[in-house]
């Protein structure tokens, strides 16, 4: 059960043993000699590719099975043999109830961004998965973050475990310069532009709690020329690969982003990330940060913090990594948000008690719209059923 830092190559450590133990032996049809499961496509998809640029003097095959793809390619792969196979445990058990792949000769089981699993609730497709095969095999866990809870569902599929820790569990790397910017829900967006625009940067990725959030913030950062592109988990795999690929080729400066990109994706060069919501989990912070300061380069992470609640996740995620965060200003302007919250609640109060004008000349153009559709509605919709005999009232308004 091994435990380190973002960026530090946990992947290089399982992979290039994998490579060396085997690269002697044959793979037999639909029987993979070995197994690397991954939470999120994109993740897996990252795996297959350090395999094949580690395992390019050797002549090992691998199959790559996610959601979003063909079948039937999976399939012809898995007919040919695989010395390694990386998937994604929905997908993989799609293609065991389907007969194309069987699990009793992996003899490497690798089980990446353990605690990423039990957070996606692949606990149950990760037990059965493993009841699949041999009991007498090498087992891995691997996480940025590696927690009781993590080592005790550990304990269930590995004999004799062993716990590796590079660093102290949940720290952050070294490397990336980290602060937290006081604004407004209402200044959020201009504050970050004017981030966006005042930083040196090479290219960022903004994280957002929600899909709702991503789409606001595209919009108006594309209003205001910049150059972005999305990446969240209701997107095609197809357009999720291709965000990614137009990413790391440069092509799009900014990527925004919910946390499935926030795990093991190592993406050239990002100098900068920011948190536009602060994440609700305190360890996926420590992730999310984690996409710059990669391999020993340096690398900037501003929050922004807009409320009381934000202001408590902050609170708990200082106290995971043990640093209390810098607070960044723009041009020396201070922030207060809980007084600048205080305003704001105090005007939408106000606004909701103010009566509109009683005479329609002042009406407001809202207020007047209102005023003629309740005109245009049937009476039964105006107040009381609008029908002088009860017994004319309409079955579906009794």
């Amino acid at each position: 059960m091994g435990s380190a830092q973002t960026g530090t190559g946990k992947t290089a450590s399982f992979t290039l043993p994998m490579i060396d133990i085997l690269d002697a032996g044959i793979a037999k049809a639909r029987m993979p000699r070995s197994l690397i499961l991954a939470p999120t496509r994109e993740l897996a998809a990252q795996v297959a590719d350090s395999f094949e640029n580690f395992s390019v003097n050797h002549e090992l095959s691998m199959a790559l099975l996610i959601g979003g793809v063909s079948f039937s390619e999976q399939e012809t792969a898995l007919e040919k043999g695989v010395d390694v196979l990386i998937a994604t445990p929905g997908r993989l058990l799609d293609h065991f109830e389907r007969g194309k792949v069987l699990l009793q000769d992996v003899k490497i089981l690798v089980i990446d961004e353990t605690d990423k699993m039990l957070d996606m609730g692949f606990i149950p497709d990760v037990e059965r998965i493993v009841s699949l095969i041999p009991r007498i095999r090498q087992t891995l866990f691997f996480s940025a973050t590696l927690s009781d809870e993590i080592q005790k569902i550990g304990n269930q599929f590995v004999l004799n475990p062993k716990i590796i820790e590079v660093a102290r569990i949940a720290q952050t790397a070294s490397t990336i310069s980290q602060y937290i910017c006081k604004t407004t829900p209402r200044s959020k967006q201009s504050y970050l532009q004017k981030l966006l625009k005042d930083e040196r940067i090479n290219n960022a990725v903004i994280f957002c709690n929600r899909k709702k959030d991503i789409a606001s913030l595209v919009k108006s950062l594309k209003n205001h020329k910049f150059n972005v592109s999305t990446l969240h988990g209701d997107m095609s795999q197809t357009a999720r690969l291709e965000a990614l690929k137009a990413f790391k080729e440069e092509k799009t400066k900014y990527l925004i982003a919910s946390d499935v990109a926030a795990r093991g994706l190592d993406i050239p060069s990002v100098s900068h990330v920011f948190n536009y919501d602060v994440p609700s989990n305190a360890e996926d912070y420590v992730h999310r940060i984690g996409r710059t300061g990669r391999a020993g380069r340096t690398g900037n992470a501003f929050t922004l913090v807009a409320s009381s609640d934000d202001q408590k996740y902050l609170s708990a995620i200082e106290q995971l990594i043990s640093i209390s965060i810098p607070e960044h200003t723009i041009s020396g302007d201070k922030v207060d948000f809980n007084a600048q919250n205080n305003i704001n609640n105090d005007q939408s109060v106000n606004e909701k008690i103010i009566e509109p004008a009683t005479d329609s000349s002042t009406k407001s153009k809202k207020t007047q719209q209102r005023s003629r559709y309740n005109e245009k509605r049937p009476p039964a919709w105006t107040g009381g059923n609008g029908f002088e005999d009860p017994e004319n009232v309409p079955a579906f308004l009794r």
